[in-house]
C-alpha cells in the first residue's frame, strides 16, 4: 500500500500525512510541484519528527509518478485508487487490495479531468448533503485505515 499526494498546497497537511504514513509504515509520493518547498528541510519541518521515519518519494511531475510507478513494481504496480467527491462508490464498499496506492488531491482543486480518466478506481467518503468535503489530511486516514484493515496492513505491535 502507498499513500501519493498530488500537487498539495499545503504544508501542514503534508507533515499530518507524512506522520500519518511514518506511523503506520506506508510508503509516501508527492507528486509536485507543491504549493511549498518540498525540501528535506521544510518537510523536516511540517513532519516534525517523523520525517525520518517516513519513506518518502518525490516526483517532479504526475508524468513522472506514472512513470516511476511502472518501472518499479513487478509484476505491475498495482491499482491506483483516487479519493474524490466525485466518485459513487464509497470507501467502505470498495474492496482494497495490499499493493493498491491511494492518491489524495490538491486541497484548493482536487486533480485534472486527465488523472480522473486513467485511476484504476474512484472512491469517495460518504458525508452529509450539502457539505463540500473533507480536510485532505482527515480523509486520506479515514480511508488509509479502512484499507489497512481490508488487508491486514497494520503494523503489528
Amino acid at each position: 500500500m502507498r499513500l501519493a499526494l498530488y500537487q498539495p498546497d499545503i504544508a501542514q497537511n503534508t507533515g499530518t500525512i507524512l506522520r500519518l504514513c511514518a506511523c503506520f509504515g506506508v510508503p509516501v509520493d508527492i507528486i509536485g510541484p507543491a504549493g511549498f518547498d518540498i525540501s528535506d528541510r521544510a518537510l523536516k519541518r511540517a513532519a516534525m519528527d517523523y520525517l525520518p521515519f517516513a519513506d518518502v518519494v518525490r516526483h517532479a511531475g504526475f508524468d513522472s509518478f506514472m512513470e516511476r510507478r511502472t518501472q518499479a513494481a513487478a509484476p505491475g504496480p498495482g491499482r491506483l485508487v483516487l479519493l474524490t467527491t466525485k466518485a459513487a462508490t464509497t470507501h467502505c464498499d470498495f474492496r482494497f487490495a495490499p499493493d493498491d496506492t491511494l492518491m489524495v488531491g490538491r486541497e484548493s482543486a482536487g486533480v485534472p479531468d486527465r488523472v480522473h480518466d486513467i485511476v484504476d478506481a474512484r472512491i469517495t467518503i460518504p458525508m452529509r448533503p450539502g457539505l463540500r468535503s473533507l480536510n485532505v489530511a482527515v480523509a486520506a486516514a479515514i480511508v488509509l485505515g479502512e484499507a489497512l484493515r481490508q488487508t491486514n496492513g497494520y503494523p503489528s505491535n
